[in-house]
């Protein structure tokens, strides 16, 4: 039976979970989490390297990526790249000194999600991501389907 209350609290918890593993990257850097969820969003999506992008594709507000794209690029972390064709569109990039910090980043990212699956056979783990994308998928047709209609 469908607990709706569980899938109401997993991406509370995974959330907490998550950002609690970057705590010593930002302690280290002084970084807040939005600022590393942005460049972790540039590192992690090629081509989509725009605040638009990061706004819309990992669900931060618009004020919040802006705010963290000036963090990043005063600090030399970010450079901006005007858009050939179309000057009101900027593109983000990690520069060379942002390169090893991304990957760090990464590299935390990575841990924090074989950790939490760790208690899975490998056959277990790859059922779980399965039905976890199908899951995921619906919910994003779910949403279209709704956004069509207001």
């Amino acid at each position: 039976m469908l607990n709706a209350a569980q899938l109401i609290r997993l991406p509370r918890k995974f959330g907490k979970y998550y950002d609690r593993q970057f705590l010593p990257l930002l302690e280290k850097t002084g970084l807040t989490i939005r600022e590393v969820h942005v460049l972790l969003f540039l590192a992690n999506h090629p081509g989509q390297d725009t605040a638009r992008d990061v706004t819309e594709l990992r669900g931060m507000a618009k004020s919040q990526v802006s705010q963290a794209v000036e963090v990043l690029a005063g600090r030399g972390l970010l450079a901006r790249r005007a858009d050939g064709e179309d000057r009101r569109v900027v593109h983000l990039e990690i520069t060379e000194q942002g390169a090893p910090l991304a990957r760090e980043a990464q590299a935390l990212q990575a841990a924090c999600g074989r950790r939490l699956l760790e208690g899975l056979t490998e056959e277990e783990q790859a059922v779980f991501l399965d039905l976890l994308e199908r899951v995921l998928r619906e919910m994003e047709d779910l949403s279209a389907e709704k956004e069509r209609w207001t």
